[in-house]
């Protein structure tokens, strides 16, 4: 059966192949980018169905019209792929105070799951990026008090979203199914080739488990779980997780950081 299925990030690298290989093989794709002409870019490379939406994701604000958007055009959307990341960048600090690479790959999916969860039914899927890179979060610099250097800053929003997962499914056990997954280390992204300077894996090892996570039956009984694609199988996540009173911690401040900022 073909889905409906939305996928941040997804003008280049693993997003955009990722949806390429979806959109193939008949399901409607939902693109989305920052910039509307890399948009149009993608878009003449698909075979299939696909429908284009411009956010800044680091703009909480633009979040909450994408998520407007889409529910205006779809009242079903049966995969939510957050994909959208952001490592290295010139300008880290927001006009608000946080730094973006909290904003932008903990707190907008966050945001987004949350506008959306009432057109994902029950037997959906919200597939989430995590990284073999990750931190205890320090939730002073998550508050934007504090400030970390470019992997620190990295490797700990990438635990909070691994901890929300977690803590959504729990909170959400009759579905969508919540699945954290690292795509693989060091793959052949503009994210990794800006921010390591090396060439990168074959970036169909990330597409491909993208895939099985949003589409293949094995992963509808994994709600909550953490997929290491470089490990091949279910692992836990970094202790700091499995800590109750740190996520608890977590929790409370991505819940009061996605209020308050529009």
């Amino acid at each position: 059966m073909t889905k409906t299925i939305l996928i941040t990030g997804s003008t280049d690298g693993i997003g955009l192949l990722t949806a390429k290989k979806l959109a193939a093989d008949g399901h409607t794709i939902l693109l989305h980018g920052r910039n509307r002409a890399k948009l149009v870019a993608a878009t003449s490379e698909f075979e299939g169905s696909v429908e284009t939406y411009a956010a800044d994701l680091s703009d909480m604000s633009d979040v909450r019209k994408l998520a407007a958007d889409i529910r205006v055009k779809h009242d079903r959307l049966d995969v939510l792929i957050n994909n959208a990341g952001v490592y290295k960048l010139p300008h880290p600090v927001l006009e608000n105070g946080l730094d973006a690479r909290f904003a932008v790959n903990t707190l907008a999916p966050y945001l987004l799951t949350q506008l959306l969860l009432n057109v994902i039914p029950k037997e959906g899927r919200v597939v989430n990026l995590s990284s073999a890179a990750q931190a205890p979060v320090d939730t002073g610099a998550l508050l934007g008090q504090r400030r970390l250097d470019d992997m620190g800053a990295y490797a700990q929003s990438k635990l909070g979203i691994t901890i929300w997962t977690r803590e959504w499914a729990r909170e959400l056990p009759d579905g969508p199914v919540m699945i954290a997954v690292n795509p693989g280390s060091l793959l052949a992204s503009k994210m990794v080739k800006e921010g390591f300077g090396v060439a990168g894996k074959d970036l169909n090892i990330g597409a491909d488990i993208l895939i099985r996570a949003a589409l293949d039956p094995a992963f509808a009984s994994a709600s909550g779980q953490y997929f290491d694609n470089d490990s091949g199988a279910f692992a836990d996540p970094h202790s700091a997780a499995l800590n109750a009173a740190h996520s608890r911690e977590v929790m409370k401040a991505i819940k009061a950081l996605v209020h308050q900022h529009i």
